[in-house]
This record gives C-alpha cells, sequence and structure tokens, in this order.
C-alpha cells in the first residue's frame, strides 16, 4: 500500500497492545515517523524496536493522556523533537468498561472511569496538537471509536456512552478545525478479534450462555453482514486512508469497519 505518508510524523497514543500495535506498525510500514504515548513504557518498547526495524524513527514518551498538563508538555516536547512538525494525530488508547452490566448495575465510578479514560484522554491530544497543526495550516486526525457508540449496546452501557461521546467531540473539532485544512474523523471498529475480545468478551459471553469459544466467535460473525469478525488490519488500513491525502475531502465523519454491523 502507498498512501504518501512516508517522512510524516505520526503521533499515536495507547500503540502497545492489539489493535494499537498493529496500526503502529502500519503506519511505519508507510514510512511515516511515530512518536508514541503511553503509560507502560516497557510494553511499548517492542513496538518501537519493529518500527526502527522498518527504517523510521520512532520515539517513545510516558504519559497519561488524561491528564492536561502532561499532555501538554509532552506534546510540545513532541513537537521540539520532530522540528515543529506534527503531520498526524492518531488517538487509540481507551478502554472497554464493565462488560455484561446493565444500566443500573454500573456503578457511577465504572461510569466515569470510562468516560474519563475514552474521552477526557482524545480531547487533551487533540487541544494540545491542534495549535501546531494550525500553525502550518495541515493535519489529520483519527480518532478510535467503535460501532457501540453509533448503536448503542445493551450490557455495555458505559462504553458504549464514551464512545458517543467521542463522535461528538471528533464533529465538532472537524467543523472548528477544517478552515485550517485540518480533517478529523473517526473510525469506529466492531467487534476486532484480538485479546480484548478473546480474554474479556468472549469469557463473558462463554459462562453467561453456556457456549464455546468458536461457538461465542460464531455468534457474533452471524451478526454481521459480511458473516466474519474485523481484524487489526481492517482497522489500520481504515486509519492510514484518513491519516493520508486519499481522503483529502473527508472530515466529520464515522467510518464503521465492522463487516456490516452498524447497517443492520
Amino acid at each position: 500500500m502507498n498512501m504518501k505518508l512516508r517522512g510524516q510524523v505520526a503521533v499515536i497514543t495507547g500503540p502497545a497492545k492489539g489493535m494499537g500495535s498493529t496500526i503502529t506498525l502500519a503506519f511505519a510500514e508507510e514510512g511515516a515517523h511515530v512518536a508514541l504515548l503511553g503509560r507502560d513504557v516497557s510494553a511499548i518498547e517492542p513496538v518501537a524496536e519493529a518500527c526502527r526495524e522498518l527504517q523510521v524513527r520512532a520515539e517513545i514518551y510516558p504519559c497519561d493522556v488524561t491528564e492536561e498538563a502532561a499532555t501538554n508538555e509532552t506534546v510540545q516536547t513532541i513537537k521540539t523533537s520532530f522540528d515543529d512538525r506534527i503531520d498526524i494525530l492518531v488517538n487509540i488508547a481507551g478502554g472497554s468498561g464493565p462488560i455484561g452490566k446493565t444500566g443500573t448495575e454500573t456503578t457511577a465510578d465504572e461510569f466515569d472511569d470510562i468516560v474519563h479514560l475514552n474521552m477526557r484522554g482524545p480531547f487533551n491530544m487533540m487541544r494540545a496538537v491542534a495549535p501546531i497543526m494550525q500553525a502550518r495550516r495541515y493535519g489529520k486526525i483519527v480518532n478510535i471509536g467503535g460501532t457501540f457508540g453509533m448503536r448503542g449496546r445493551a450490557g455495555r452501557l458505559a462504553y458504549s456512552s464514551s464512545k458517543w461521546g467521542l463522535r461528538g467531540l471528533t464533529k465538532s473539532f472537524a467543523l472548528e478545525l477544517g478552515p485550517d485544512n485540518i480533517n478529523v474523523n473517526c473510525v469506529a471498529p466492531g467487534m476486532v478479534d484480538g485479546p480484548r475480545f478473546r480474554t474479556k468478551v468472549v469469557p463473558e459471553m462463554m459462562s453467561r450462555l453456556g457456549l464455546s469459544e468458536e461457538e461465542v466467535v460464531q455468534r457474533h460473525a452471524r451478526d454481521y453482514a459480511l458473516q466474519r469478525v474485523s481484524t487489526a488490519d481492517d482497522v489500520a488500513a481504515a486509519t492510514l486512508f484518513l491519516a493520508s491525502d486519499l481522503s483529502r475531502q473527508i472530515t466529520g465523519v464515522d467510518l464503521p469497519v465492522d463487516g456490516g454491523w452498524a447497517a443492520v
């Protein structure tokens, strides 16, 4: 794939595991330099090293993106380190919240925790990066949302609410930053076959419904028009597209990568 990203600087949050590492490596494979933010530096290092093997620059910055001061300081450090240039921001860092709990069973603390993580982090990052992009009149921001923030989901109230909120952030920033030639979009994965799916979602359904692991996976696949569960590579491809100039006339959109779940 040639998305013409070679030499660009991409700031990526949550790059260490699962979908995050796949997206990060996809940018490196396209020749983009990457600035990688997260709380667990040791978990990010293997991903950074894999990027460096692709002959791009990969720097790690310890940062809790839900903390405003830390986020602002880190972004300024990146700006200086990469010659005042940030071309792309990809907000992946987030969490899943309680699984299988109804709204009345979800505690206020559980609700606050996931809304804070899934909305405050991207909000802080976009606020910090936007002025740098505005100064150069160029930028691509891609937020990783979810289709539960487009259709809602019983038993996932807190997570669904947080992803609905992220859509609002995306659309408002798209309208505000558009005059500065900055695109702001959201990739909305459906269920992605990976560590979180296999270790949290699948076991919960196995226990609740008395199904085997493969039966749970097939149950999910049957919900989708394409009859298959998405992969991290599918999400990475959509993210690259929205971070490239191939999508120059697209902003403020939610792009479902879900095999057709949001459409049916």
